[in-house]
């Protein structure tokens, strides 16, 4: 379904594996083939995949055809976004939403860039 580059599809049976054993933390969008607002976050998601990748694991879930997973979160509008991270939700966004707020509400739940090697640390 995703054709943002970064951007993989789970589902309801890899779900616990992709997400819930994820060693990043991962942003879920849940997401429906009708919904327009979900749409316009392909690029979106695409482009965070990418400035995040070793950060972030970015992944859509269909509503419609894994309705486990959805009904398990109580996701009822689309889209939502959940972060998870060490297996557990941690945050949640309803609605689309532009790339610099999606990172500004991620910003606490990202594990900090390492400093180079050599860096002087204070």
């Amino acid at each position: 379904m995703s054709d943002a580059p970064g951007v993989s599809e789970v589902t309801d049976a890899d779900f616990a594996r992709q997400v819930l054993a994820a060693e990043l933390p991962v942003l879920v969008e849940f997401t429906a083939d009708w919904c327009p607002p979900c749409r316009q976050m392909g690029p979106v998601l695409g482009a965070l995949a990418a400035e995040e990748a070793g950060r972030l694991k970015v992944v859509q879930l269909n509503v419609d055809r894994n309705p486990d997973i959805t009904n398990a979160y109580k996701v009822l509008s689309m889209p939502t976004f959940l972060v998870f991270r060490d297996g557990e939700p941690v945050r949640s966004m309803v609605g689309a939403r532009a790339k610099r707020r999606l990172l500004a509400e991620l910003a606490d739940v990202l594990p900090r860039e390492a400093a180079p090697p050599g860096a002087v640390t204070s």
